[in-house]
């Protein structure tokens, strides 16, 4: 039986550890201060943000919560963010993706401050991250190594591969492993032979998007499978990525869903935000 890699319990860990960090900080004279801007109504991301509330709550950070309405123009989110660029309370900007889509995403991430980039999505902080030379790291992927460094797995000369190749989790992802000198493969929806690959893995990375992708076959005997998916089935139920129940029969480690990979990207854009006050302070 596979041993669980509990994402809540590591994760409180780290906010307990934070939240004594940012009182030290605050003797300083450095008030670590996020602020989240979440435009329209969409019910996923709501709950995130609510989350993410109560985590600055948990870790002593000061929050600020811009909930706009779904017909906010691009000019109108502009320029709040160009007010929170500026405003010295503020030391981390997060936009909740997804925005409605007379909004351009892109022109949205490239108009945040890369030094107030918590999210690690602005090109300057890729950019950083590639030559492993950055300040923060795109909250998921670093959670993600949080738990693999929790399996007691060291990543060196290790075959990792990674099911999907998106901005926000898949390249970097790549990357934050390349930088530990594991052995790095990035399979997607035109990956042949993608079980030949999964197989060879002895750090399995899934997210692909797509509810119970990976099966139990696909999964070399005591690998260490990370599931980033969290999708929603027609009964309401949660799944990832990762069809737990025949995965955990083969894996020697696993997160579950939900509990596993969740938290750690909140516990991760505390980190960020405090390291952010850190950063900002000294320039």
């Amino acid at each position: 039986m596979a041993k669980l890699l509990m994402g809540k319990e590591v994760s409180a860990r780290i906010k307990a550890e934070l939240k004594a960090e940012v009182e030290e900080l605050k003797k300083q004279g450095i008030n670590p201060g996020l602020a989240v801007i979440i435009v329209g109504e969409d019910p996923a991301s709501q709950v995130y943000v609510r989350n993410k509330e109560l985590a600055c709550e948990a870790c002593g950070i000061y929050s600020e919560k811009y909930a706009l309405p779904e017909e906010t123009t691009q000019e109108e989110l502009l320029k709040l963010i160009d007010t929170l660029n500026k405003k010295e309370s503020i030391s981390g900007i997060l936009v909740q993706l997804p925005v409605p889509k007379h909004i351009d995403e892109k022109t949205i991430i490239n108009a945040i401050d890369p030094k107030k980039d918590v999210d690690a999505f602005h090109p300057v902080n890729v950019g950083k991250i590639m030559v492993g030379n950055y300040d923060f790291v795109p909250c998921t992927p670093a959670g993600v190594m949080e738990l693999i460094k929790e399996s007691g797995i060291d990543v060196c000369g290790k075959e990792c591969v990674i099911v999907g190749r998106s901005n926000i989790v898949g390249k970097p992802q790549a990357m934050l492993l390349l930088h530990q000198n594991g052995t790095v493969t990035i399979c997607h929806s035109k990956t042949k032979n993608l079980k030949e690959k999964t197989k060879n893995a002895d750090i399995l990375v899934a997210a692909v998007g797509i509810p119970n992708f990976i099966t139990g076959d696909m999964i070399k005997e005591g690998a260490v499978v990370i599931d980033v998916g969290i999708n929603r089935l027609e009964n309401k139920k949660l799944c990832g990525d990762v069809e737990f129940e025949s995965a955990e029969k083969v894996a020697g480690a696993i997160t579950p869903v939900p509990g596993g990979v969740g938290p750690m990207t909140i516990a991760m854009l505390m980190k960020n935000t405090v390291k952010a006050a850190v950063v900002n302070q000294s320039k």
